[in-house]
């Protein structure tokens, strides 16, 4: 038996923040990150909505990229205190994902970050608080999903939280908030919906249900990304849906290791001077990761079987992977995305010389590796890495070389 779980109800199109106004409660905690939602005016604008509702409302801002297990901490501590019943996470997947964490110590303040961590281990929620959730970028589709990713600093370690429990009761997908993206965010968290659709279609654990919803959002993904990268308002407002359907894909589906090996090294570098951004790492390790899991021959066929979906085609199943493997970096080159861990600048950037000396990482890989392994996201990947293959891997996506394993 498998089980598909999405939000409740989801508004989307132009304006469709207004919903807010149609909530019912008393009071409302609004957990937002940094000053671009106050800047354009959709703090104000989602305040007002929830207020014209009837409710007492109070913000939680400042939650940061990447949010610690500290910023859950405090913000579940502002909750008790306020004793809100509708939580309304809106921005970036931060400060939704930091708010679905708060949400479980909310409900259950006796509850450590390890218990969160405990994969589909959540007791049941919704005993204080229902969830909203409004993206203002176009890639976690966290609005949808039953995860939320939690950075352990301590450790430099991103720790998955999974559990249909977190999935959000509303979600709100406005384009409006998309415009206001810049570039690089817009590239980033592109090719992290790329990755999500990827990855959820070659999953052990993909299904009839989720099939036709990666497959589309590839499809909407190659076709409106790196327009959207460029400025069409229209392409960003269709890439703004994209990345939701790429998130219903992979909530139901699970992920891979290329999600595994984002996680485990986007902080775990922090101590040189930067964290490699997660919609970066997941497009420069996806091209390899593909090379690695064709090895299994139904995952090569699926690969192939999307080659051939999206276009881009081939004469056998080798040229057809080799292609969509191509067409990959050749997104990346687009979006300004270096191809290894190796040519990442302390920008993001291609660089010549990486924010990540070589020596560093070597000493660092097994460790990486090991951690990669034990990644909620490894579990469902095609084909189960060894540590000696996944530290192989890991220095492939450093120097850029071939996977032949």
């Amino acid at each position: 038996m498998a089980r598909f779980t999405l939000p409740r109800d989801l508004y989307h199109g132009k304006g469709s923040l207004e919903n807010l106004k149609n909530l019912k409660g008393k009071k409302a905690i609004v957990c937002v990150g940094g000053s671009a939602m106050k800047k354009f005016g959709f703090l104000d604008r989602a305040v007002n909505y929830l207020k014209e509702a009837g409710m007492e409302v109070e913000l939680f801002e400042g939650i940061e990229p990447d949010p610690s297990v500290e910023t859950v901490m405090r913000g579940a501590e502002a909750m008790l205190k306020f004793e809100p019943d509708w939580i309304v996470a809106m921005g970036g997947g931060s400060p939704i994902d930091a708010a679905k964490a708060m949400w479980i110590k909310y409900e259950y303040p006796e509850c450590t970050f390890e218990d969160m961590c405990k994969i589909f281990g959540i007791p049941e929620l919704r005993r204080k608080a229902h969830f909203c959730a409004i993206p203002s970028t176009s890639g976690t589709a966290t609005e949808v999903t039953a995860f939320s990713i939690i950075t352990d600093y301590s450790k430099g370690i991103k720790y998955p939280i999974a559990d249909f429990e977190i999935t959000p009761d509303i979600a709100i997908v406005d384009p409006d908030l998309a415009e206001t993206m810049p570039d690089k965010l817009v590239a980033h968290t592109g090719m992290d919906a790329m990755t999500h659709a990827m990855e959820a279609y070659v999953s052990t654990a993909n299904c009839d249900y989720t099939d036709p919803l990666a497959l589309h959002a590839m499809t909407m993904i190659k076709a409106d990304l790196v327009n959207s990268y460029k400025g069409d308002k229209e392409a960003r407002a269709r890439m703004h849906n994209a990345q939701c359907l790429a998130g219903m894909a992979f909530s139901n589906a699970l992920l891979g290791i290329v999600h595994s090996m984002a996680h485990k090294t986007g902080a775990v570098f922090e101590d040189q001077g930067a964290h490699i951004i997660h919609g970066a790492a997941n497009a420069m390790y996806l091209p390899k990761v593909i090379a690695f899991n064709a090895k299994d021959a139904t995952a090569a066929k699926r690969y192939a079987f999307v080659s051939d979906y999206l276009g881009i085609g081939g004469a056998a199943e080798g040229e057809k992977i080799a292609n969509l493997i191509k067409f990959l970096r050749g997104m990346n080159d687009e979006l300004k995305i270096p191809h290894g861990i190796g040519t990442y600048g302390l920008d993001s950037f291609p660089a010549e010389k990486s924010f990540v000396p070589e020596n560093i990482f070597l000493e660092r890989l097994p460790e990486i590796a090991k951690n990669a392994i034990a990644d909620a996201c490894t579990g469902s990947n095609p084909r189960q890495p060894k540590q000696e293959e996944m530290e192989k891997l890991l220095k492939c996506c450093y120097y850029d070389t071939e996977v032949d394993f």
